[in-house]
């Protein structure tokens, strides 16, 4: 019986002293630390092979579980002022255990706490301790949560040297919850803070947005416009040529700044945006782009009164320099939709600055919107000399009348949604456009007779495989009547209904954002114990459809947002809530851009924000976790 007893001791004793997989140490900078110094202290972390620790920087654990979140502090002390954590990048992969990906920490890691001790300490020894509390987990199986510490000794000294506390590079400061912008600051937008970095930072964050917004949908389709108005000048020699590209690059520069600065003064900053989704506004670029095409497409001929080109025969020489200014006119105005956010989120920094700030920053803007428009301006008038024999350029305008009508297209659908009219719905957008494609394929292929293409024609290898391209994208828009996603273009499109978007039961339908109902939001939000997320959006903003279409249904960003009460706020109509969105932007985090993401508590309180469009899932994902784990 005695043998058995020591036996079943023996056992206990081993199972008992079984080591942890995680081994801490604390060591100090140095031992002697003088009274309201810094301290520089390393936390090392050696885990077993095959073992892993969730970083501190994991979301803590939601509805449907997840890993433990890794906290790490110094415990209280009278030595111990303040103390600020730093953190290694964590490895992120997939987690068998959890079925989610994670970001975790293997071997060895080293975190250091920047410590401010106290001035009033007392000389003598004393203890520094660090406590952790973690889970670990390996391939097969998970510990449960454990809390330990780990401490040093110091010994405080009045004449102690004092201590080098500087945090090798690749380490970042843990911070429990994203700061916001208080009211009347300029808000943490992607790039640089125009303010607090001096003009010339301002000026190089203007001429960026600038190059940005020449890929925009609305910038883009005005390259063949430009293409096809300078092939219609004649034969200039060079030197008008040259003239003719400074011209319209001046007239935009001009007119940009003018525009955006006069309305700034006058209305606010969101007056640029509201502009951009003016109906009217938008109403008459569709009219300019409506005959531009008809005409293109040879239904006649615009021309000036005879009375008109008799009084500008004297101008002549000069290049037509009235209709280049014109022509750069309605660029400015075509690209209003897209290229509004940028002017106006650079005006509202520019609020309170010097008086010369928001006219440099709009003269860099639109001098680099302009640059590449030289270029482009240049180089239809060099096959405004090539031969005339052949039927190749009368091809050209043609192909060109189809994508302007395509392009026109574009503008009535921003009327259609911002009025409200749901008559240009999705299907029948783009019911037109795959016509509107189909016929340049048909044309250059020689199905459609029309001006340039004969009878006896041979097709040339260039011509038809441009005309089996333009068959290919209208054939490549059929899914999108039916429901399908259409990736990039999904930004160019109208949103598909939500009787169509989704069938009822899938996650999708699920996700249904509340529109415009602030209080009802937040009364869910209350009721389910959720945050809100809340999309500043537009009618016309592009890419707040490309941020709906292609990341909201994304599995990762779908699972993340079962922990929100979605709002989207449309902050571009011409509607009073419209105007109240505006407001509630402006006022909470001194912005005009869109799309703006921000996550409230129920309390109505901003605790996390998210500025701009992107095309990383990671980079999104983390801030929705971020949004529910502050």
């Amino acid at each position: 019986m005695r043998v058995l007893i020591l036996l079943l001791s023996s056992v206990c004793a081993i199972f008992a002293q079984k080591a942890s997989p995680a081994h801490w140490t604390l060591t100090p900078s140095q031992q002697r630390i003088a009274p309201g110094s810094e301290a520089l202290l390393e936390l090392r972390l050696d885990l077993d092979s095959g073992w892993h620790m969730y970083s501190v920087t994991t979301p803590k654990p939601g509805p449907t579980g997840g890993p433990t979140q890794t906290t790490i502090a110094l415990t209280e002390s009278k030595v111990v002022a303040t103390q600020q954590l730093y953190y290694p990048a964590p490895e992120r992969k997939y987690d068998q255990n959890f079925q989610i990906e994670t970001e975790a920490y293997e071997n060895s890691v080293k975190f250091y706490f920047k410590a401010q001790i106290a001035a009033q300490a007392q000389p003598g020894d004393a203890e520094l301790a660090a406590q952790m509390r973690y889970q670990l987990c390996n391939d097969k199986q998970c510990l449960p949560p454990k809390k330990v510490t780990a401490s040093a000794s110091v010994t405080i000294d009045p004449k102690a040297a004092a201590a080098v506390t500087q945090i090798p590079s690749g380490w970042t400061a843990f911070q429990t919850a994203k700061e916001l912008p208080a009211p009347g600051s300029v808000p943490p937008v992607k790039g640089a803070a125009a303010q607090d970095q001096g003009l010339g930072a301002f000026l190089l964050l203007a001429f960026g947005f600038g190059l940005a917004s020449i890929f925009t949908p609305c910038v883009f389709p005005m390259i063949p416009i430009t293409m096809s108005f300078f092939l219609n000048q004649g034969n200039p020699t060079r030197g008008q040529a040259v003239r003719q590209a400074l011209v319209f690059c001046l007239g935009i520069m001009l007119l940009f700044t003018a525009i955006g600065f006069g309305l700034t003064a006058a209305l606010g900053p969101f007056a640029v945006v509201k502009l951009g989704s003016s109906p009217w506004v938008n109403s008459l670029i569709a009219l300019v782009f409506l005959v531009f095409g008809l005409s293109l497409l040879g239904a006649f001929e615009i021309t000036l009164p005879s009375s008109l080109l008799t009084k500008l025969n004297a101008e002549s020489n000069r290049g037509g320099y009235a209709g280049t200014l014109l022509m750069g006119l309605t660029f400015c105005l075509a690209s209003f939709a897209c290229v509004g956010p940028f002017m106006g989120t650079l005006l509202a920094a520019s609020v309170g600055t010097n008086k010369l700030q928001p006219v440099l920053g709009m003269l860099t803007f639109s001098l680099a919107l302009a640059s590449p428009f030289f270029l482009l301006a240049i180089f239809p008038s060099f096959l405004g000399k090539l031969p005339r024999s052949g039927a190749w350029m009368s091809r050209v305008k043609v192909v060109l009348g189809f994508a302007v009508l395509a392009a026109m297209l574009k503008y009535l659908s921003t009327v259609d949604q911002v009025l409200h009219w749901n008559l240009l719905t999705r299907e029948r957008f783009l019911a037109v456009w795959i016509v509107l494609f189909a016929c340049p394929g048909l044309y250059l292929l020689g199905l459609l007779r029309m001006e340039g293409v004969k009878r006896d024609d041979n097709v040339g290898a260039g011509r038809a495989l441009l005309g089996v391209f333009f068959l290919g994208f209208a054939l490549s828009l059929l899914p999108g009547m039916f429901g399908g996603r259409l990736g990039e273009l999904d930004a160019y499109v109208p949103a598909a209904t939500e009787t169509s978007a989704a069938a009822p039961g899938s996650a999708a339908q699920s996700h249904r954002a509340i529109k415009n109902d602030y209080e009802t939001a937040f009364k869910q939000a209350k009721e389910q114990n959720k945050r809100v997320l809340v999309s500043f959006t537009g009618y016309a903003c592009t890419n707040c459809k490309w941020m709906k279409a292609n990341m909201f249904p994304r599995p990762e960003i779908a699972e993340l947002m079962d922990h929100y009460i979605l709002l989207d706020l449309y902050t571009d109509g011409s509607d009073a809530a419209s105007e109240s969105n505006q407001k509630r932007q402006e006022s909470l985090f001194q912005t005009v851009a869109i799309p703006y993401y921000a996550v409230f508590d129920t309390g109505e309180k901003p605790v996390a924000a998210f500025p701009g469009l992107t095309k990383d899932p990671v980079e999104f994902a983390a801030f929705l976790r971020q949004g529910y784990a502050n």
